[in-house]
C-alpha cells in the first residue's frame, strides 16, 4: 500500500502539524512496515507562486506555441495529480496561518485544479486524513469563533469538487507553551492534545483497513 502525505508547514521542530501527521503515519506503517509513504512539503519546499498561472495561461495555448515555462508547469501539475492519483490513501497536516488558507496549500491546490484529469473525479471515493492544527482556540463561544476562514474552505475542495472521502483530526491552543499569555490554559491544551492523538490513531487505522 501506498500513503501520500503532504504537509504544509514552514516549521519541522515543534511543529503540531506535523507531530500529529506522525501519529497517523506511524500507525499506518504498524500495518505493513515496507509500505511506501511519498511525502511533498509545500511549506518547506513551496510550488512556483507563478506556476498556477503559466499552467492557465498553457492550456488557452496550443502546445507548439508554449514557452518552457508554460511547459514545466504543466509538467509539475501533472506531477502532483500523479501523486494523488497512485497512492492508496492521503494524509494531510495543515497549521491555521494568520486565520486563513496557507498560501502554500492554496498554490498547491489552484496547480491541482489545472490539470485536465481532475474534471473528471480521478480521486473521487480515495480516503483521507486531514490533522488540523491551531494556535488558539477557534470553537463555539470562544471570542475568535469564526475567525478560521481555512478549514471550510479545504474541506469544500477535498470533499465537494475532489469527492474525496474525509476524515478530520483537529488540535488547539497549540501556541499554549509557546505564548505566555495562554498560560492558563496548559491543562485544557494537553487534554486536547492527547484527544487528538488518540483519534488521530483511530482515523488511521480506519484508513489503513479502506485502503487495503
Amino acid at each position: 500500500m501506498s500513503l501520500f502525505r503532504l504537509d504544509a508547514s514552514i516549521q519541522v521542530e515543534g511543529s503540531a502539524s506535523r507531530a500529529l501527521g506522525d501519529v497517523v503515519e506511524r500507525t499506518w506503517r504498524e500495518s505493513e512496515a515496507d509500505a511506501l509513504v511519498v511525502r511533498r512539503q509545500i511549506g518547506l519546499e513551496p510550488l512556483p507562486s507563478n506556476a498556477w498561472s503559466l499552467a492557465v495561461s498553457a492550456s488557452r495555448t496550443p502546445e507548439h506555441e508554449r514557452t518552457p515555462d508554460q511547459r514545466s508547469a504543466v509538467a509539475l501539475a501533472r506531477t502532483l495529480v500523479d501523486e494523488l492519483i497512485d497512492a492508496d490513501a492521503i494524509l494531510m497536516t495543515v497549521p491555521l496561518y494568520n486565520f486563513g488558507v496557507s498560501q502554500h496549500l492554496k498554490t498547491w491546490v489552484d496547480l491541482v485544479i489545472t490539470d485536465p484529469r481532475m474534471a473528471s473525479q480521478p480521486l473521487a471515493g480515495k480516503h483521507v486524513v486531514v490533522a488540523i492544527v491551531r494556535g488558539g482556540a477557534y470553537g463555539p463561544g470562544t471570542p475568535r469563533e469564526g475567525w478560521d476562514h481555512s478549514t471550510a474552505w479545504i474541506l469544500r475542495i477535498l470533499r465537494d469538487v475532489w469527492g474525496l472521502d474525509v476524515v478530520v483530526v483537529e488540535r488547539e491552543f497549540t501556541l499554549v507553551g509557546i505564548n505566555p499569555a495562554l498560560d492558563s490554559f496548559t491543562d485544557l491544551a494537553a487534554e486536547m492534545q492527547r484527544d487528538a492523538e488518540h483519534l488521530a490513531t483511530q482515523h488511521a487505522k480506519h484508513l489503513v483497513f479502506e485502503a487495503a
